[in-house]
């Protein structure tokens, strides 16, 4: 919810914050958007009956009125913000670049400081030395782990020197107290006490290659995946406790998921796969050859939305275009009543869903 930036939309975002370079945004507070609505924007979620969008330059908006008039939050930090979830109406999260974790306890009106990519990077130093103490006070222990982490200990240790570069991509809370945050290059943290403490365990989990986790995703079975680059799909059944990595027919990044009658893992040039029975996932055709960067159900029904415009539904026949196609890419999408919000390079749209019986 990166949560599903693609390529494109990582290179745009990186190009609007090298004007900030030589200012720290960790210090500096969000810069004031002359339109709120048209700035790029990278993630909604809902809060109660609030809108609450993120994006460039630290910009948190939200409306009160079904997308009709938006204000500006006050956030602290001026770092492109990929992504936001509301555990219930009023406490949110918030993720971005920079390392950076926000937190609101109003509905979104106002920001704090939770945690920033220093913090994010002695927090994982930490942890990984803590394992490798465990493992080598161990009378029997595998010298390979141990290999494996001390070579992550070196690359933390590296990520300090560098200061807080890595961004975080998406944040989920499963329940009132469970959540985690993912970024690039297998950052993961999680928190068991609703955000009050946050721990790092990014090295616990099976990705050794440490590739990018674009998203996270909770079905309704209370299975919980990370979505990453490299065909790379995890899988937990116990709440983040253990994992096990997926077998899938398509190699490339993935960033949405959506579930219907089935899951469905939609990522770069239009690919997408379903889980069909036995848990093995088949590869579909979608009309269109765009990536693919966030789907919502409402109603039963499943809406796409991506790169140049992609906005597809759920058809009986399989998916299909829905609504106009815009020329500008959509990054997220949420729902309201009877419409869709999508937001992305031109901002927010609204899409009304009485179309869809139109269509039909």
């Amino acid at each position: 919810m990166l949560k599903r930036l693609p390529i494109a939309l990582l290179s745009l975002a990186f190009l609007l914050n090298i004007g900030l370079v030589k200012a720290d945004r960790l210090q500096l507070s969000a810069l004031e958007q002359g339109s709120l609505d048209s700035s790029l924007l990278l993630d909604i979620d809902v809060a109660g009956q609030r809108l609450v969008a993120v994006g460039e330059q630290g910009a948190i908006i939200f409306s009160d009125d079904e997308g009709e008039k938006w204000r500006q939050a006050k956030v602290p930090v001026s770092a492109m913000l990929t992504a936001v979830n509301f555990l219930n109406h009023t406490a949110g999260w918030a993720v971005g670049h920079d390392g950076v974790l926000l937190s609101s306890k109003d509905s979104g009106a106002q920001w704090q400081l939770i945690l920033d990519g220093n913090q994010l990077n002695q927090l994982r130093v930490k942890a990984i030395e803590k394992s490798i103490s465990q493992l080598s006070v161990q009378s029997e222990y595998d010298p390979v782990e141990l290999e494996h982490l001390e070579y992550q200990l070196d690359d933390a240790m590296f990520a300090v020197d560098e200061g807080a570069s890595s961004p975080l991509l998406d944040i989920a809370f499963i329940d009132s107290q469970k959540g985690f945050a993912v970024g690039a290059y297998g950052l993961f943290i999680q928190t068991e006490d609703a955000g009050s403490n946050w721990h790092y365990t990014g090295h616990k989990l099976p990705n050794p290659e440490g590739l990018h986790f674009n998203r996270l995703f909770y079905s309704k079975q209370g299975e919980l995946f990370v979505l990453g680059e490299a065909g790379l799909l995890l899988k937990s059944n116990d709440k983040g406790l253990s994992w096990e990595s997926l077998s899938l027919p398509y190699q490339g990044s993935f960033f949405s998921m959506v579930e219907g009658d089935e899951l469905y893992l939609m990522g770069l040039r239009g690919n997408a796969l379903k889980r069909v029975e036995s848990g093995v996932w088949e590869q579909i055709e979608l009309p269109v050859k765009s990536t693919i960067n966030d789907a919502v159900e409402v109603d039963g029904k499943l809406y796409l939305v991506g790169q140049g415009g992609a906005l597809l539904q759920k058809a009986a026949s399989g998916f299909e275009a829905f609504s106009k196609r815009g020329l500008l890419s959509y990054s997220a999408v949420t729902h309201l009543e009877h419409q869709l919000i999508a937001v992305g390079e031109s901002g927010v749209t609204k899409i009304a869903l009485e179309e869809d019986a139109e269509n039909e």
